[in-house]
């Protein structure tokens, strides 16, 4: 496959795909669905949710190449020990995150393939401060 151009805005994309990866990140149902952490911290669940279409198209397309995926899955303790502060008091003020969900899986429609180039990372933390 190798390198290829791909027009595409603002400006064409040079790829070279025998050391490339797709990688998904935060596409799980509690931040796209409602009722999940998402919506709870006041997100437009609506808005966010029009990113999962074209995350699609683009990952069935890349998985025909047989090319590598990668999914990111946050994920925290069920005692939530390693859940930052700032994390629990999100969403306007008000503390949100009370308890685990179980809303962590991916979307509907964009799980992590069993076999293949397909490669989740379980548990991403991720952090604002340094």
């Amino acid at each position: 496959m190798s390198v290829r151009r791909i027009e595409a805005e603002p400006s064409a994309l040079v790829i070279d795909f025998d050391h490339a990866a797709l990688i998904i990140i935060d596409m799980q149902r509690d931040f796209l669905e409602p009722g999940g952490f998402g919506e709870l911290l006041g997100n437009d669940v609506a808005l966010l949710r029009t990113a999962i279409d074209p995350n699609q198209t683009l990952l069935d397309a890349w998985r025909a190449a047989g090319l590598l995926v990668i999914h990111t899955r946050e994920g925290h303790r069920p005692d939530l020990a390693d859940l930052p502060v700032a994390k629990k008091t999100r969403g306007r003020g008000r503390t949100r995150c009370a308890k685990r969900s179980s809303r962590g899986g991916c979307r509907s429609g964009t799980p992590p393939a069993a076999t293949g180039n397909s490669r989740t990372i379980p548990r991403c933390h991720r952090s604002t401060s340094r």
